[in-house]
């Protein structure tokens, strides 16, 4: 007897942590100043988990586990701002080439943080493939801040691309030709897109030593991104590798700071404000030190 497939679930916002209140009410934005209450929602961090390539099956709960330490810690981290943070539960265990289906699951997280909380700033922190889909779904207008983790890119094209939303396309999704073609040639018309990302603050943060996504791409991404985005910047861990174990208390402060600057005008550490500043290839090459963070007030 053939064994009968399960249905397929909606993208899903986990529990809430950190300053929840009521959800279904509309928090009121409110930014600077002392004295809010733990309960008033006045930021969200929404953190988007690592995948596959492909598959159509449920994901794994192993990287919504992964990703949940850092959500703790932000929340904790923002608590007397209001902030609040979600990990978003995929319809779909992989990125499954055109479809991009942990991007639209993102997209489908930012509007529904809208519908439960109102107009407050969402920051997207996603990690492998979610880092990817959280850069795609940068386009949201609450969308303030985007932070990378050891983000995936696959060689433009690699993975069937998105002509449609690549930076240069033409009307109804056509890639671009004859004289307003790309000189990067052919493959530059399904590169992953970065005119979202203006306006934002974005962060990548990359191990040298990641076998599983190549930090040279991701550096790629960033380049462009800086050509039209100058708060930009990107992290290297040195020796550190895809899941950066070995430096976890270095990215977590550093993904502190740069979220409560980003969402809530606080001030960067001073290798941020370097990083954002830097032209590249500094400002994207910026060596996250050991230490980082110890002597942060936070």
């Amino acid at each position: 007897m053939a064994q009968q497939a399960l249905p397929e679930r909606d993208a899903r916002l986990g529990k809430p942590l950190g300053a929840s209140g009521d959800e279904g009410a509309r928090a009121t934005l409110r930014r600077g100043g002392a004295g809010r209450s733990g309960r008033s929602v006045s930021g969200v961090a929404l953190l988007l988990p690592d995948g596959s390539p492909g598959g159509t099956g449920r994901p794994s709960p192993l990287p919504a586990l992964a990703v949940r330490p850092l959500a703790g810690r932000l929340a904790r981290a923002g608590r007397a701002e209001g902030l609040t943070a979600h990990v978003v539960r995929y319809r779909r265990r992989g990125w499954n080439g055109g479809a991009a289906d942990p991007a639209r699951d993102a997209a489908w997280a930012v509007a529904e943080v809208v519908r439960r909380y109102g107009d407050v700033p969402v920051c997207l922190v996603g990690a492998g493939m979610g880092a990817r889909a959280a850069l795609h779904a940068a386009g949201h207008p609450a969308v303030g801040a985007v932070l990378g983790l050891a983000p995936w890119f696959p060689e433009p094209g690699a993975d069937g691309g998105r002509p449609e939303a690549a930076d240069d396309a033409g009307p109804g999704g056509a890639a671009a030709s004859g004289p307003q073609a790309s000189a990067d040639g052919p493959a530059r018309h399904a590169a992953d897109p970065v005119k979202q990302l203006v306006g934002r603050h974005v962060l990548l943060v990359h191990g040298t030593n990641d076998r599983r996504t190549d930090p040279e791409l991701s550096y790629r991404y960033a380049e462009r991104a800086k050509k039209i985005n100058r708060d930009t910047c990107r992290f290297e861990v040195h020796s550190d590798g895809h899941a950066l174990l070995q430096h976890r208390s270095e990215v977590h402060a550093l993904a502190v700071d740069f979220l409560l600057g980003a969402l809530f005008a606080q001030d960067f550490a001073r290798p941020v404000q370097d990083a954002m500043a830097a032209p590249p290839p500094l400002g994207l090459r910026m060596p996250l030190a050991a230490g980082f963070g110890a002597s942060l007030r936070r």
